[in-house]
């Protein structure tokens, strides 16, 4: 269920990261939010899996980062917070049965879990109805 919620407080999708350290296209909305991040006047939270999948398309250079560009990224940016995947991020997760893909599906529980926002572009995430999204 997308939305336009104004918060200050955001979860990120993989994608929605990768596009903003590579400075390629991302929405108005989205890049207004990774703006005010980086301003200090907001957060996100970086699911654990969202790492995992950025060493993935590093590894198979699907996209140009380095973990120590991610690093980097993170060390100059503080209001980018890291969120493991625990025990209760799974259970979020267990509900969500219109997100096929379990990467996605573990992304998504994540924003379920803290009742934010997900920022994101991928369609079939957009139309679940157990988040809210924005791009």
């Amino acid at each position: 269920m997308s939305s336009s919620i104004p918060a200050s407080e955001y979860v990120t999708d993989t994608m929605g990261l990768v596009l903003r350290i590579e400075k390629r296209k991302l929405s108005s909305t989205a890049r207004g939010i990774f703006d005010a991040v980086e301003a200090g006047k907001a957060a996100i939270y970086v699911p654990g899996m969202v790492f995992a999948e950025m060493l993935y398309l590093s590894e198979k250079r699907r996209i140009g980062l380095s973990l120590q560009d991610i690093a980097d990224h993170l060390k100059r940016f503080p209001n980018y917070k890291e969120f493991p995947t625990s025990f209760a991020v799974i259970q979020s997760t267990a509900a969500i049965d219109d997100v096929p893909e379990l990467h996605d599906r573990l992304i998504a529980g994540t924003a379920r879990l803290l009742n934010l926002p997900l920022i994101t572009n991928d369609p079939i995430i957009q139309a679940s109805s157990f988040l809210h999204t924005i791009w």
